[in-house]
């Protein structure tokens, strides 16, 4: 289960000098069972053709469900890193934003699994993904 206590405010500076800064990845809402976030669809995060790139799509949902999974362990005891991460693309994006949303599977004591789908403003689907998350112990 997800722990809600942490500020928006806090999780956004964990983005401090990270590829979610430089991309503008914002986390905007956290439940018990998911994560959202939005990015911009600009010069940062189009291909040469002018659509949203997918390993940007990549990042947004990887982005989403690692600090999801953060959120999950004891930070002092635990970290999460990826493990594997694919991604449908479904849909182009030229302008405006994304919005992602994270929801967690599965929870297990090693592994995390997520499904993050990724809208346009119009709500329309972009990418669908899934993430799994491996937690280690800190040594």
């Amino acid at each position: 289960m997800i722990n809600t206590n942490i500020p928006l405010e806090e999780l956004n500076k964990m983005s401090a000098n990270t590829i979610g800064e430089h991309l503008e990845i914002v986390f905007t809402e956290v439940g018990t069972d998911y994560i959202c976030g939005t990015m911009p669809v600009d010069k940062r995060t189009k291909q040469p053709m002018g659509l949203l790139h997918g390993g940007a799509s990549a990042v947004l949902a990887e982005s989403l469900g690692s600090i999801g999974s953060y959120l999950c362990v004891d930070p002092n005891t635990q970290a999460c890193v990826g493990l594997s991460i694919s991604c449908n693309h479904i849909r182009a994006a030229k302008e405006g934003f994304v919005t992602g949303k994270a929801i967690l599977i599965h929870e297990g004591s090693k592994t995390h699994i997520w499904n993050i789908d990724i809208v346009n403003d119009k709500g329309q689907l972009v990418c669908s993904s899934r993430l799994t998350v491996m937690v280690l112990d800190k040594k």
